[in-house]
């Protein structure tokens, strides 16, 4: 086999390059690098042409390869404000890695929610040729899809489309409620509150899971125990403070189901405040597994969490199959598990 520096090449060393050090044709090279050396090659020829790539650090030209298959092996990821939040980071990694296990780079650009960015980030994504595009959005709501999506092989993440035209991978948030409940009922609990949300989906969909729980066991929730104060700490430190304060042990929730972990974060607040023992008085069960918060407050919180890496992973293989196949995918959503994080807020229910 000729010496590597003996090859006269110049910049990236080529499939030529490879052939002239393995001392083997350029097609056997070719049936290496395109998955046809089977049964045209001998296994010692294949690991030889190996072998000689590895010592040149040589790799297929993607995109060379790209115009013989017609492709890119790049996917697009459009985002209203994922790359810019700490909360659904997860998202973009499990797509990234399932895109790079299948030899797919992903190109991402986040709008900032402005819908005139969207479009063009859609149109720019398009005359790159990418193989298609996962739309994505930071909380789960109905979208308008950016035009040109329905161009290319498309899939929405973390979102549903206002026409329904497009596949969806979102999480499974009256599930999600169903389990919060089930944490609460498991322990002994009967007296149950919710604190937090709003009118939208997630807020809408936790709360109706919450429910169907507690009524397969019999149990109403009082109309004043669901106290709906958004999002925020300072929501669920007020909306505890209405539902604990001055109110004799007997009389108050042993346990509350919080919109999200900020939500649950005001609760905590609350009951240190009120001198009421978590979980000893009260268990807390929070929403969203927040990362660098649910698991530093005091006591750690149980939360049931949203399924961002696995929505990125889902969205990215659904796309990924359509792109293999040519054919687009059934305009269905598909609704992933919400896990438990348990950690120290829930415990049995008090027995005074």
């Amino acid at each position: 086999m000729a010496r590597a520096e003996d090859q006269h090449t110049t910049g990236r060393p080529t499939s030529r390059d490879v052939a002239r050090l393995a001392g083997v044709s350029h097609t056997a090279v070719s049936f290496v690098f395109n998955g046809r050396a089977e049964g045209n090659l001998s296994p010692a020829t294949q690991e030889r042409i190996r072998q000689a790539a590895a010592q040149l650090g040589y790799r297929p030209d993607p995109v060379a390869r790209g115009l013989r298959r017609r492709r890119t092996a790049v996917i697009g990821l459009v985002t209203d404000e994922i790359a810019s939040s700490p909360f659904a980071g997860r998202l973009l990694r499990g797509a990234m890695e399932t895109a790079w296990d299948h030899e797919h780079l992903v190109l991402t650009v986040d709008s900032g929610g402005d819908p005139a960015k969207e479009d063009a980030a859609v149109a720019e994504l398009l005359d790159r040729r990418v193989d298609g595009i996962i739309y994505a959005a930071m909380s789960l709501r109905r979208v308008r899809v950016p035009e040109g999506l329905h161009r290319t092989h498309s899939v929405l993440a973390n979102c549903l489309p206002e026409d329904d035209s497009l596949p969806a991978v979102i999480p499974a948030e009256r599930a999600g409620g169903r389990t919060a409940a089930r944490l609460l009922l498991d322990q002994g609990h009967r007296r149950v509150a919710h604190i937090g949300g709003m009118d939208d989906i997630a807020s809408v969909e936790r709360l109706r899971g919450f429910r169907d729980a507690l009524r397969a066991e019999g149990i109403t929730v009082p109309k004043e125990w669901v106290v709906r104060v958004g999002g925020e700490i300072s929501g669920g430190y007020q909306g505890a403070l209405r539902l604990l304060d001055g109110v004799a042990p007997d009389r108050r929730p042993t346990g509350i189901f919080c919109f999200n972990d900020r939500v649950a974060a005001g609760v905590l607040h609350a009951a240190t405040r009120l001198g009421i023992a978590v979980p000893g008085d009260l268990s807390v069960v929070g929403y969203d597994d927040q990362e660098h918060m649910a698991a530093f407050l005091a006591p750690p919180l149980t939360s049931v969490a949203l399924p961002h890496r696995a929505m990125g992973e889902a969205a990215a293989r659904l796309l990924l199959d359509a792109i293999g196949t040519g054919r687009t995918p059934a305009a269905t959503t598909r609704r992933l598990a919400c896990p438990v994080v348990s950690r120290a807020s829930v415990g049995p229910a008090p027995t005074r």
